[in-house]
């Protein structure tokens, strides 16, 4: 997760990840045990993340990149490094809780959005200082830096935080989904693949927002919302994509759905992507769909038989492997 949140991409993540482990070996003649090993692989992993950072551009959103638009006429992809979700099947449960309560405050997709604001040594100074619970002091040593200046950029990175992530935040709370978070998720996947928009409507805050890279477009209300929805879930709209076909799972800590499409056309749903919602007060006020998760990323099938219209078996809401 270390790396995941220095770099915002799951696959960037593994890389590195892997690359921490070969540096970690090619080095071993130099571990003098002074830390623990674990230190050690943070302190290698942090410095391979850093070199990945100072060559490449921050990741984004939709919504940092310009205003809110309106669903009139086609919208077309475009490619940016894109900030990507992580699957909670993913994660390691092996944490107590209060590093639980730590990981969601750390991994749901507003901070790490507001994470890529950050210039990289102000990102790890943060990443080590408030997440990992590291001293000034070895930050200072990791960083190659005085005590004062860790200190500094620490500072700078907190304050950057406090504008950038969003004035309202859910209250975190640890362990499995609250019923009211499974029970209005069961109604959004109903109203999808009844491709009802009035239904899906009256779960929406009045501002809720929407995103959906690698798209520009964002909506930033109910209305622009279930506008574009009733183009694209009509039948009779040129702009119709097809039937969906949805089960809940869960990705960077919060409540999501895995989406299949079957377009008119064809015969089976196929993978379409994952949607990440933020609940609030009972009502959805933000939904990220994410077109580059990949299904076997959340442990699931590419296509989904639809030979029969029939319902994807509801499951579990998956928070965890």
């Amino acid at each position: 997760m270390h790396c995941y949140r220095m770099l915002g991409s799951p696959a960037d993540a593994e890389d590195l990840t892997q690359e921490t482990f070969l540096r970690a070996w090619k080095g071993r003649d130099g571990f003098e045990g002074r830390a623990s090993v674990r230190t050690w692989l943070y302190r290698i992993a942090t410095n391979a993340c850093l070199d990945v950072l100072a060559r490449r551009p921050r990741r984004v959103l939709p919504d940092q990149l310009g205003p809110p638009g309106e669903p009139v006429g086609p919208i077309e992809a475009a490619d940016l490094p894109w900030l990507e979700p992580y699957p909670d099947r993913l994660l390691d449960h092996g944490a107590t809780p209060d590093d639980t309560v730590v990981e969601r405050e750390t991994i749901e997709l507003a901070y790490l959005a507001a994470v890529q604001y950050l210039p990289p040594r102000q990102r790890a100074a943060l990443v080590l200082r408030d997440v990992l619970g590291w001293s000034a002091k070895e930050t200072a040593a990791l960083l190659e830096t005085s005590v004062a200046s860790a200190n500094s950029a620490l500072q700078r990175a907190r304050a950057t935080l406090r504008e950038r992530l969003p004035a309202r935040r859910t209250e975190w709370t640890v362990g499995e989904p609250t019923a009211g978070e499974t029970a209005l998720l069961k109604r959004f996947i109903a109203a999808y693949e009844a491709g009802d928009p009035a239904a899906v409507a009256r779960l929406l805050h009045e501002d809720a927002q929407a995103i959906m890279p690698p798209y520009t477009l964002w909506f930033a209300n109910r209305a622009s919302i279930v506008q574009a929805l009733t183009l694209s879930l009509d039948p009779a709209s040129p702009e119709c994509v097809g039937r969906f076909r949805m089960r809940p799972v869960y990705a960077n800590r919060q409540p999501a759905v895995a989406t299949y499409l079957r377009r008119p056309e064809e015969h089976d749903y196929r993978w379409f992507g994952a949607t990440l919602l933020t609940i609030e007060d009972g009502a959805i006020t933000a939904m990220a769909a994410f077109e580059s998760v990949t299904a076997a990323a959340f442990g699931l099938p590419e296509t989904w038989p639809g030979a029969h219209d029939d319902h994807m078996p509801a499951g579990k809401m998956q928070s965890g492997a």
